[in-house]
């Protein structure tokens, strides 16, 4: 009888220690799940609108360079420019969720885009710094009297071309309509040629190419925005590379931001 209660004290004790590292392994499990759970919801409650940049608003100093390579002209230039740069960050984004793009030339977006245009105004600001992102606000210039002559005070900070909504119906309007609630404007692209003279061939300088961008939610809150910028070298003029090889860490870097906002609380 004593060994048949030190037998089933055993088995007793055996069980509980089964039971306790099955229990720490669900823990374990279930916190896994919980923390991937945000990437999961960004997916699904989330669909952002691709706005490309207007046409005037391409600034380039290495089209000649381009034209000698592909014989494309200025507006071909401009167009494959404008289409690449959509087409990388369409591709980064919707990996991450629902994707509207609104370069897509048809009955229903086409109207639709020219409308945003129409309300929307641009404004150098401070770029804002990304480790620590803060909306940027109206700046007052710095007025002083000099001598009789009004001196407006310059500053060295970083600036960048943000989009501003003239019109508190717009976002309401494109939210009913595309079920969006983020917004993504792309306001400007530089190419620049830095430290060489523009249409000069023979340079070996380096380029560098800067995307002034705005991200709004559906309340018109301005969540990210500021200039993503990669350096490119001077002897890279193909549209195709140029797209594929730069504008694609371009879009990865505006995405990345994109996650990092909505996940912050």
């Amino acid at each position: 009888m004593r060994n048949f209660k030190i037998k089933i004290a055993t088995i007793f004790c055996f069980l509980t220690c089964v039971l306790c590292i099955n229990l720490n392994a669900q823990d374990k499990t279930i916190n896994t799940a919980n923390s991937g759970n945000a990437g999961k919801e960004i997916a699904t409650k989330n669909k952002i609108m691709l706005i490309p940049f207007e046409n005037k608003m391409y600034l380039s100093e290495i089209d000649a360079s381009i034209n000698n390579d592909s014989k494309l002209t200025a507006k071909q230039i401009k167009a494959t420019m404008r289409d690449g740069l959509n087409e990388q960050l369409y591709k980064k984004l919707k990996a991450k969720m629902n994707v509207v793009d609104m370069i897509d030339d048809t009955t229903k977006t086409k109207k639709d885009l020219e409308n945003i245009y129409q309300y929307l105004a641009y404004q150098y600001q401070k770029t804002p710094n990304q480790e620590n992102y803060k909306a940027p606000s109206n700046e007052k210039a710095e007025k002083t009297i000099d001598k009789g002559q009004l001196i407006v005070e310059s500053s060295n900070d970083s600036r960048f071309m943000n989009a501003k909504l003239k019109n508190a119906t717009l976002v309401p309007y494109l939210t009913g309509k595309y079920k969006t609630n983020l917004y993504l404007f792309i306001n400007e692209l530089d190419i620049k040629a830095v430290n060489s003279i523009p249409g000069d061939f023979s340079s070996s300088s380096s380029r560098k190419i800067i995307v002034h961008y705005t991200i709004y939610t559906y309340d018109a809150k301005e969540i990210n925005s500021g200039i993503a910028e990669v350096n490119m070298p001077s002897n890279v003029n193909n549209p195709s590379k140029i797209i594929n090889s730069y504008f694609s860490l371009v879009a990865e870097t505006i995405t990345n931001r994109l996650l990092k906002a909505l996940t912050v609380k």
